[in-house]
């Protein structure tokens, strides 16, 4: 898959591989395409590629309980037998050649070969899930593939005098067409995990096009930028349709009435929400989130997923969710802590967030993250790393916000140290968000002094933290004294 990494792709939230399964097997293709298979037999004659004989479909799709009368029907049986002889469904003998000659030295009538169920369809319900994930896999792979090629009015259209297809006129690149497929499958695969591992709903049809085409940083498209989103658009309308079966995405299709205006410059611009779905509206399945993972961790992509990091170390752990959303990092914690005895996992945890490394502020606010569902059986195991100096800070506040009494009171230098602690964490988990201003205002305001003494705390962050402090603060003095406190800061690290 042609996508490129993101540095900090968020995990996506699956379902069991066993609920995967399940919905791969009521896809409607996969479905026909496993129907198929088991009515495949002796008789089922094969032309040159695997195809079935142009007598052979209707018999295919009456035995998928489709109109024979309908054209669509019998498309529906071709596409479905391409599936299942694409993902060793059915097993094909190919003919081994056309226009045999007979014995009175004419040529004779085309060969055929045959087919027969194959060895994968017992997997379908014999195997485990994840056989019969693969199985799906490798459908979405020969539906895509499909999904890349020109429509057939196109194709004819292309037909030279010599009726061979002329690509120079038909414009179609098969590479650039996958990979311009698998950019917008990627886009959309984004979008869905960027709110913590599963967007609730559908993404606009326009949203998807003018990712692919609207160049970074352009302000208002040009007429001709809107006119290639408006040609994308239609390219994804009729790709959608066609990846739609296989249980990849649900789609809402592009308003007949608009298509004829779809060529206009403009016509891919919003307008209200109503007008917006009218251009149609695309959302990834829980298969389909599934499916598009698999193809770009193959591609190499690192597309993690919740649970991914269950039978990791606290130490994986910490600096796995480190860059994760809040949701989706405590969900991944929780799935830790489910498989494990508490309070061996609280210590585990408490020594994994120790350190004086650039990563260190996070792992231990994600640290605090893990432990506050804790119960009163931690609390041995959270009291004992009290005298800790880069764990006793986290220790009190976890004792006091579950009620515990004889927490002692933290030395100052322990609430200076875990003031830039807890700063240097929320820069480096959300950046300069406009919460931190009030948070840093709300750890200053209680201390006469402070950005007199802070300076002095050894902690790696310091004259970080006091920098963005002075950047940041919302009290105009006090932002003054912290720029004032970095400098002294910088000069004593140096």
């Amino acid at each position: 898959m042609s996508a490129e990494p993101h540095p900090t792709l968020p995990p996506v939230r699956l379902p069991a591989d066993a609920e995967l399964a399940r919905d791969a097997l009521v896809a409607p293709l996969f479905a026909r395409a496993v129907r198929l298979a088991r009515w495949a037999g002796p008789d089922t004659r094969i032309e040159i590629g695997g195809e079935l004989a142009a007598d052979q479909l209707p018999l295919a799709a009456q035995a998928l309980g489709l109109d024979v009368s309908d054209a669509d029907s019998v498309a529906h049986a071709s596409q479905a037998w391409r599936v299942a002889v694409d993902t060793g469904l059915v097993d094909v003998t190919e003919p081994e050649g056309e226009g045999l000659e007979g014995a009175d030295g004419q040529d004779g009538e085309t060969g055929t070969g045959t087919a027969l169920p194959g060895e994968d369809l017992a997997l379908v319900t014999g195997g485990a899930p994840a056989d019969v994930l693969d199985l799906w896999l490798a459908a979405l792979d020969t539906v895509l593939a499909d999904a890349a090629v020109p429509d057939l009015d196109d194709l004819v259209d292309a037909l030279d005098a010599g009726g061979e297809i002329d690509f120079d006129r038909l414009d179609w690149n098969p590479g650039r067409e996958a990979d311009f497929l698998d950019g917008v499958l990627a886009n959309l695969y984004l979008l869905t995990v960027a709110e913590g591992g599963t967007a609730d709903g559908p993404v606009p049809l326009p949203v998807l096009a003018a990712s692919m085409v609207v160049p970074d940083g352009m302000g208002d498209p040009t007429d001709a930028v809107l006119e290639q989103v408006s040609d994308a658009m239609m390219r994804l309308d009729d790709q959608f349709r066609q990846l739609e079966p296989i249980g990849l995405v649900e789609y809402q299709p592009v308003d007949e009435a608009l298509m004829a205006e779809a060529e206009e410059p403009g016509s891919a611009g919003g307008g209200d929400e109503e007008d917006v779905s009218r251009y149609g509206m695309v959302r990834l399945t829980p298969l389909g989130r599934y499916g598009i993972r698999a193809r770009m961790m193959e591609a190499g992509v690192e597309a993690p997923a919740v649970g991914d990091l269950a039978d990791k170390g606290a130490d994986a752990l910490l600096d796995g969710v480190a860059r994760y959303p809040e949701s989706a990092a405590q969900a991944e914690i929780e799935q830790w802590l489910a498989g494990r005895e508490l309070p061996a996992a609280v210590a585990e945890l408490l020594a994994a967030a120790r350190g004086d490394d650039e990563d260190a502020p996070l792992r231990r606010l994600r640290c605090q993250q893990a432990l506050a569902p804790a119960g009163p059986e931690a609390e041995p195991v959270v009291r004992a790393v009290l005298g800790d100096p880069e764990l006793g800070g986290l220790a009190r506040v976890w004792l006091a916000e579950h009620g515990v009494a004889d927490v002692p009171a933290p030395d100052g230098a322990m609430v200076f140290w875990l003031t830039v602690d807890t700063i240097a964490a929320q820069l480096a988990a959300d950046g300069e968000t406009e919460e931190l201003p009030l948070l840093m205002e709300t750890l200053t305001a209680h201390h006469a002094g402070f950005f007199d003494q802070v300076w002095r705390v050894d902690h790696p962050a310091t004259a970080y933290v006091l920098e963005a402090m002075g950047r940041l603060h919302p009290d105009r003095k006090a932002a003054k004294e912290a720029r004032k406190a970095a400098f002294k800061a910088r000069s004593r690290q140096s």
